[in-house]
């Protein structure tokens, strides 16, 4: 007598998954996708690029200028050619790619608006770079006047008709009164310089002068301030005055910068 037995049948699960990986296919990436994705990276860089490049010294700011201003061009490309890039690549279809177009929509679209947001703010702003809490007898740099020898702006203020301009755009710009001794608000504007990253030059507290360059993040513009403290009958009185190296027009980082050390100061 034999023994006999039948031989396990394979399952139809193990054979349904084997025909469905037979004819499963990749979608391939969408070259358009690919493109866009590509030129996004190289806009993005050049724009990087642009200012920290004449930060470093690599070349001159002008040129950092010039930069930008084809990553922007570029960047106008990229967000047109994005569009039909979404749709190749949309989910669903036969190609994929479709989150590296929206990445490269995304990042073109900073690329663009910081420029532009730039010349909209220098055609709102007086083509001035020289600002000053007191217009009739603006603090004067002393110390800091030898750093700016080869600046192609002068130290001494450029006069009546800037002033003016300065008051029509920015009459808000007021010396600030304190009620504390004079060194005490000298050595309070020294911790806000302080706190605002300045690089202080001079300090005379019983003088009431402070002296510093603050420099910009991106394109490095070396901008300088001086501090002026004297006594009044109600405490002391602060004046500021701050002005860029170079530039014809300041696209309102001085007044900026005057804004925030005096709102830092009168909290402090």
């Amino acid at each position: 007598m034999t023994d006999s037995y039948e031989t396990e049948p394979s399952r139809p699960a193990d054979s349904a998954r084997a025909e469905e990986g037979v004819g499963e296919k990749i979608r391939p990436y969408s070259r358009l996708a690919l493109v866009v994705a590509g030129l996004a990276a190289v806009v993005a860089l050049l724009s990087v690029l642009s200012g920290f490049g004449s930060r470093w010294g690599l070349w001159h700011f002008r040129t950092g200028f010039t930069l930008l201003e084809w990553a922007a061009y570029g960047a106008v490309a990229v967000m047109v050619l994005a569009l039909p890039a979404l749709w190749f690549a949309r989910p669903g279809g036969s190609r994929r790619g479709f989150p590296l177009a929206l990445l490269a929509l995304l990042v073109s679209l900073p690329v663009f608006l910081v420029p532009w947001t730039w010349q909209n703010r220098v055609a709102e702003v007086p083509p001035i770079h020289d600002i000053s809490t007191d217009l009739e007898d603006p603090p004067e740099f002393q110390a800091v006047a030898p750093l700016r020898e080869d600046a192609p702006n002068p130290v001494e203020h450029p006069g009546e008709e800037v002033a003016q301009l300065q008051r029509e755009a920015y009459p808000d710009i007021q010396p600030l009164i304190l009620d504390e001794p004079l060194e005490a608000s000298s050595h309070r504007a020294l911790d806000v310089a302080a706190e605002l990253g300045w690089q202080v030059v001079a300090f005379d507290p019983p003088g009431g002068r402070l002296e510093a360059t603050d420099r910009t993040f991106w394109f490095g513009f070396r901008d300088d301030v001086v501090v002026r403290v004297t006594e009044t009958e109600e405490g002391t009185r602060v004046d500021i005055r701050s002005k860029s190296r170079v530039g014809r027009s300041d696209v309102g980082t001085n007044a900026r910068r005057i804004r925030s050390f005096l709102d830092r100061l009168a909290r402090l």
